[in-house]
């Protein structure tokens, strides 16, 4: 899977994580294709808190063991 994401709190404004096979990924700076939609994302990290709103998902809260503030705005791609 493909994460295009823009906004901020990562190491670039707009970045590509790829999450391979067996569980490792990777992030490049800007977009990387081929893209093929699966889903929109926004993400809101606050401290420890994690809101998310996926259109395939719904909306989801997870805690995290670091203190981060992130607004993301995402493409999932399959």
């Amino acid at each position: 899977m493909k994460f295009i994401e823009f906004g901020i709190g990562n190491t670039w404004i707009i970045r590509t994580e790829t999450e391979l096979v067996d569980g490792t990924e990777y992030e490049e700076k800007g977009i990387k294709g081929p893209i093929k939609f699966y889903s929109l994302y926004l993400r809101i990290w606050i401290g420890k808190t994690v809101l998310i709103a996926d259109l395939k998902e719904g909306f989801k809260r997870q805690k995290k063991n670091r203190n981060e503030f992130k607004v993301i705005f995402g493409i999932v791609s399959g």
